[in-house]
This record gives C-alpha cells, sequence and structure tokens, in this order.
C-alpha cells in the first residue's frame, strides 16, 4: 500500500526500489528492523477522529456556509491517511534524494515523535476540537425498529414453511 501511494506516473518498479533502499538506509541509521520502524511510525501517525467538510443550504441571497464536521474514521480510513500524511511528509523534506526523505520521515515519526505527518495529526485533533460542537449535526442512517425487522422477514419467508414450523410444534406438544 505504502508503494502504491509513492509511486508516480505508474513506475512501481522504482518506487519498490525506494523503498528497499530508505529500509536498508534505516537499518544503518538505528541499527533496528525497517519493518518495525514502519509499523511503529505508522501506529504513531494514525488518527482517530477526522473532519469531513459539510454545506449548510443557503437561504435567500446569502451563501451556503462550510461546516467542518469531526467523525470517528474506520482503521482502513486512518492507514490510508496516516501513509498518506508519511509519504506527503517525507516530500516536503529537503534531501537528496526521496530515498534519505522517506527513512528520515519515518525514523523521526517512530522514535523522536516530530515530523511532518504527526503534524498533521496534530492539525487534525486540533480542528476536530475546534468544531467539536457541530459533531451532532452529521447524517445518521435511519434505523428500522426491531418490531418493523421482525415483520419483515415473516414476509420473507413462504406460508408453506410456516405451516410445517407450526404442525411440528403442535405435534411435539401433545406428545
Amino acid at each position: 500500500m505504502l508503494v502504491n501511494r509513492m509511486m508516480k506516473h505508474g513506475k512501481k518498479s522504482l518506487a519498490y526500489q525506494i523503498f528497499y533502499r530508505a529500509g536498508i538506509d534505516i537499518r544503518q541509521q538505528t541499527k533496528q528492523n525497517p519493518v518495525y520502524v514502519l509499523r511503529q511510525a505508522i501506529r504513531r501517525v494514525i488518527p482517530g477522529v477526522g473532519v469531513k467538510t459539510r454545506k449548510r443550504k443557503r437561504r435567500k441571497g446569502k451563501t451556503a456556509k462550510v461546516y467542518r464536521i469531526p467523525i470517528k474514521l474506520k482503521f482502513s480510513q486512518a492507514l490510508l491517511l496516516a501513509i498518506r500524511w508519511l509519504i506527503g511528509g517525507s516530500r516536503k523534506r529537503s534531501g537528496t534524494s526521496m530515498i534519505s526523505q522517506l527513512s528520515s520521515e519515518l525514523i523521526d515519526a517512530s522514535l523522536k515523535k516530530r515530523c511532518n505527518s504527526i503534524r498533521k495529526k496534530e492539525e487534525t485533533y486540533k480542528m476536530a476540537e475546534s468544531n467539536r460542537t457541530l459533531a451532532h449535526s452529521r447524517r445518521k442512517k435511519k434505523i428500522k425498529k426491531k418490531s418493523v425487522l421482525k415483520k419483515e422477514k415473516q414476509r420473507l419467508i413462504p406460508e408453506s414453511k410456516i405451516n410445517k414450523r407450526n404442525s411440528e410444534k403442535i405435534a411435539i406438544s401433545t406428545t
């Protein structure tokens, strides 16, 4: 997933080379397993809360207002954001090559706890915290009551099966 996000213009083999060489660079600098460093970096960057923008309908003569509503993220969405932020942070870094940029971003995210991707996570948390009052206005799915669900299930079962069940119950109760 990380390699696919890092890839530009369909050059996957180049993205794999950058990823593997960054792993070698991480092992030389930290004397730790690069997979462990990568996992730890992703774990520290994964956000728990995200922000979605919603537009409120406008009244006559006024423009629509845009609100940022905090929402809880699923793990897959949070993982995607974390990887995107790590790669974006490594691209913003100053360095001679993408290899050194990626390795230094992963090392900083996992060990030093200070990098562009962690800053991005903190900004998202601050935005969610400031717009906490709007959390109630997100759209919720309508949930049907249990009694309605039972009636719908009964409609789906053919009458012949219902009659067989009732006759079996009567036969059991009489014996």
